[in-house]
């Protein structure tokens, strides 16, 4: 596994890098991420184009990945409840091929729905393109929980 190497003032110092920190930390059990650097932390959510052509086209998602598609997706719920100051529920359901759903939910307001194919490959090219991700997930579900807030506030 490549480390990442991340400018301390750039992208480490966003909320959505922030949380992901935080999430990665907190599916520590045993404390292994205790003493690891951010760029440790953050190093297998960057699959360059290289890595990802040694990653089969078909395979079954291991629990790492797994536990990494949740941080993600665990990061922007944090940060559309901090944003709208609602409580928003992250579901994943994926299946042992690697084929599933993500949805986030906000009141009865469904503001994120994402199908998820080849898990096991999950990954960006880069952290600037992981939080490019993050921020146009979060800018379409804070849009919805604008235009629609009565039914986010159910």
């Amino acid at each position: 596994m490549s480390v990442v190497t991340v400018e301390p003032d750039s992208l480490v110092t966003t909320d959505f890098i922030s949380e992901i920190v935080k999430q990665m930390r907190a599916l520590d059990s045993q404390g292994i991420y205790d003493n690891q650097s951010v760029e440790r932390l953050l190093a297998p959510f960057v699959i360059n184009k290289q890595q990802r052509r040694q990653i089969p086209v078909i395979g079954d998602p291991s629990r790492e990945i797994v536990s990494r598609l949740q941080v993600f997706y665990n990061a922007i719920a944090i940060l559309i409840e901090k944003q709208c100051g609602l409580m928003a529920v992250p579901m994943i359901n994926l299946t042992h091929e690697g084929f599933g759903r993500v949805i986030i939910t906000v009141g009865k307001l469904l503001v994120l729905d994402r199908t998820l194919r080849d898990a096991h490959r999950f990954g960006f090219i880069s952290l600037e393109k992981m939080q490019t991700e993050a921020d146009q997930l979060l800018a379409v579900a804070l849009a919805l929980i604008g235009k629609y807030p009565e039914v986010a506030n159910l």
